[in-house]
């Protein structure tokens, strides 16, 4: 059921089977003339059932409210033509392309893969997430009445200004909603508390992890006094920014150390000797889904280390390999 979180703004818990992420935080601020959904949660019938309900129990029903989306990803954008219908879903110009373009959503995928396998991803593993993985499953379909966002634009619900603030790193164009008047911050997948947001590797951007430590810093000037998280728990938001930036400085130093006593080891090679946070014996008993997560993530430790003189990379035969400086 929905929770009052303070007078016109709600949170409905969208439950997400099978992920370890277990629930999505959707956000309704309602009334003044509009109604803004902010997230949906998957393309699936768990997440139909949990948000609509929970929207249901509002006064609400599809097609009655906006969608406000922070960035791209299924688990946050699954839903959001069924919810919106006919009316607008808004989403920053970065991420808008694999949303609403079949031939930018292709072209991602393409690249990306591209580079998985580069790094040693296997092929196997790399055909069966084609269907498997929910970020491809799972996401919205083609077609929804999408509004881009620029950073500092200013949307108005239920009595509130909410400003649009782009925070690149997660994705190219994950944005955080902040209302200043009463210090509040939908911060998206930004900035979680119990869990650490996956910073993973984008063809669009050359350094995504340096990208995402300077939003972190950013985003952490703000005199915010209540955030709302994409998952989980709300918490000290600039207590959690010192920790995520102390937390990305060990994982460089942890990337750095293995490629020092693994010369010549590609991304996946690296990755399955860094340690995770996450229940399987060992790196081959890993489930596909996380690997790809764990890789990404890697990736995006190596890429800040080269471009910082750190370590070299060559790519020889289609396959690259990372020496330490």
């Amino acid at each position: 059921m929905p929770e009052e979180i303070i007078d016109r703004i709600y949170r409905i818990p969208v439950p997400l089977p099978g992920n370890p992420l277990k629930e999505l935080n959707a956000y309704l601020i309602k009334g003044g003339g509009r109604n803004l959904l902010i997230d949906t949660g998957f393309r699936q019938p768990a997440c139909r059932e949990a948000l609509f309900a929970g929207l249901r129990a509002l006064g609400l029903r599809r097609g009655e409210v906006e969608v406000l989306l922070t960035h791209l990803h299924s688990d946050h954008s699954g839903l959001a033509p069924e919810a919106a219908r006919d009316r607008t879903i808004y989403i920053s110009a970065a991420d808008r392309p694999t949303l609403d373009d079949l031939h930018a959503r292709q072209v991602h995928w393409d690249e990306l893969e591209a580079r998985f396998q580069e790094e040693g991803f296997p092929r196997r593993l790399m055909i069966r997430l084609q269907d498997a993985n929910p970020a491809r499953s799972m996401a919205p379909p083609m077609g929804g009445r999408y509004e881009s966002l620029q950073d500092g634009r200013v949307l108005e619900a239920g009595g509130f200004r909410l400003q649009c603030l782009l925070m690149p790193g997660h994705t190219p164009g994950q944005m955080c909603f902040w209302m200043e008047e009463q210090g509040i911050l939908f911060s998206g997948d930004h900035v979680l508390f119990d869990i650490t947001p996956n910073i993973t590797v984008w063809p669009q951007m050359r350094d995504a992890l340096g990208t995402y430590l300077d939003s972190l810093r950013k985003i952490g000037g703000l005199p915010v006094r209540l955030t709302l998280p994409g998952h989980r728990k709300p918490g000290d938001l600039h207590q959690r920014v010192a920790q995520l930036l102390e937390h990305h400085h060990r994982r460089l130093d942890e990337a750095l150390s293995v490629v020092k006593a693994n010369p010549g080891q590609g991304a996946y090679g690296i990755a399955g000797r860094m340690t995770w946070k996450i229940r399987a014996s060992s790196w081959e008993d890993f489930p596909a889904a996380q690997k790809w997560f764990a890789v990404g993530e890697c990736m995006s430790h190596l890429d800040y280390l080269t471009l910082r003189g750190l370590v070299r990379k060559t790519t020889e035969g289609g396959k690259a390999a990372y020496y330490a400086v």
